[in-house]
């Protein structure tokens, strides 16, 4: 508890001062970067656990550290090895040795594609990881030791890169800016501090326990969709995530990207009824809304608005090559043949993969390619890129 309270308090301080900096404002993406990936403090940046099946647990009358959430690679090995087939396609359609994953969170889902393409007779090059994350580049070493030869770790992108491009659960903690309707009237709703409104004082206080609170500023932003209706509306846009896909789309020069989240197209986004955006928090299995509260101990989400990724992405001429959920991209690739060997327990997680009320529709798939077009397997059946 001690080190938990250090560490936020520590992180708090450091927001703080870059509130301080600002004149006493931060819009959310700044306040969200900071929580999440500020050197040390930030939730993905600190030496906390994230990745696992189980929160903390008490044994023998101690706490056991446990994990905030699980992702689809621990929760079973099939999901990478489906993945990998989808992987083995794209490397020998677009003649490419090398993988790229943004985000490799325990190193699960590499050792599932490198073991499974290595089953199905490829070779790769390399496999390089970018991950801003020093923790948890020691646990994906760990874990991925028996392919030192051709695992790499990288903290930027080179000038140009060709091969296929992995991204899961890595686009939803891309920091987004928060927009909100009131009366009528947009703003911008960012992040100042509870004020003392005496000089000294507020020094003292920002140096000790600095509390935040939400502040709207008038602001020319608006989403792309006009929002029916005059109720209040609270939604996100997400230039970030638009900025790495342009990016992305620059120097790739060879190959496909494949990106699995959660989120919806733009009309389903900015549906009128979805007023209270979707911002999230994980922590210890449990989720809320508040991301102000216990800053750097839990993870900060927002869901993908799919279309503004693919219009960033033909914008930089890079393709769409398919856009459908979770299960219909994970059937498609042969989930189910994978299913009948396996034992009872390892089908009821696998089917959590592709069930609708778990993430088989929640959860989407985005490809992109570079290059000339081609039907790419897990879209083989339910495309739904018309929907984009």
């Amino acid at each position: 508890m001690t080190t938990s309270y250090s560490l936020t308090n520590t992180l708090n301080q450091h927001i703080a001062q870059a509130i301080a900096a600002r004149k006493g404002w931060i819009g959310f993406d700044e306040f969200m970067a900071l929580a999440l990936y500020a050197p040390g403090l930030g939730y993905y940046a600190n030496e906390s656990a994230k990745f696992g099946s189980l929160p903390d647990t008490m044994r023998s009358g101690e706490r056991v550290a446990g994990s905030d959430f699980v992702t689809a690679p621990e929760m079973t090995p099939l999901f990478g090895q489906t993945l990998a087939v989808q992987v083995a396609q794209a490397l020998q359609v677009t003649h490419t040795t090398e993988v790229w994953e943004f985000g490799a969170g325990s190193g699960a889902l590499a050792l599932q594609v490198l073991e499974s393409l290595a089953a199905l007779g490829i070779t790769l090059e390399r496999y390089s990881i970018v991950d801003l994350s020093g923790s948890l580049r020691a646990r994906q070493q760990e874990k991925l030791k028996k392919y030192d030869a051709v695992v790499r770790w990288v903290s930027e992108l080179p000038a140009t890169l060709q091969g296929v491009v992995l991204g899961n659960e890595v686009l939803d903690a891309m920091p987004v800016k928060l927009l909100v309707r009131t009366n009528g009237v947009w703003c911008e709703r960012g992040v100042t501090l509870v004020s003392t409104c005496e000089p000294a004082a507020e020094l003292a206080r920002i140096e000790s326990a600095p509390v935040f609170i939400w502040q709207d500023r008038p602001t020319d932003l608006r989403p792309p969709l006009e929002i029916e209706g005059e109720h209040d509306y609270l939604t996100e846009i997400h230039p970030q995530g638009a900025a790495f896909i342009r990016t992305l789309a620059d120097k790739l020069k060879a190959g496909a990207a494949f990106f699995i989240d959660y989120g919806f197209p733009e009309h389903e986004y900015y549906h009128p009824q979805r007023h209270m955006g979707t911002v999230m928090c994980h922590q210890q299995h449990q989720s809320d809304t508040n991301p102000l509260a216990e800053v750097g101990l839990k993870d900060i989400t927002a869901h993908v608005n799919f279309t503004a990724l693919a219009l960033a992405a033909q914008e930089a001429e890079l393709g769409v090559l398919g856009y459908c959920t979770q299960a219909r991209f994970l059937l498609n690739c042969g989930l189910l043949a994978k299913l009948e060997p396996a034992n009872l327990p390892a089908r009821i997680q696998a089917q959590k993969l592709i069930m609708e009320h778990e993430m088989g529709e929640l959860f989407k798939v985005i490809g992109f390619y570079k290059g000339e077009p081609w039907q790419a397997l897990g879209f083989g059946q339910g495309d739904r890129t018309e929907t984009l």
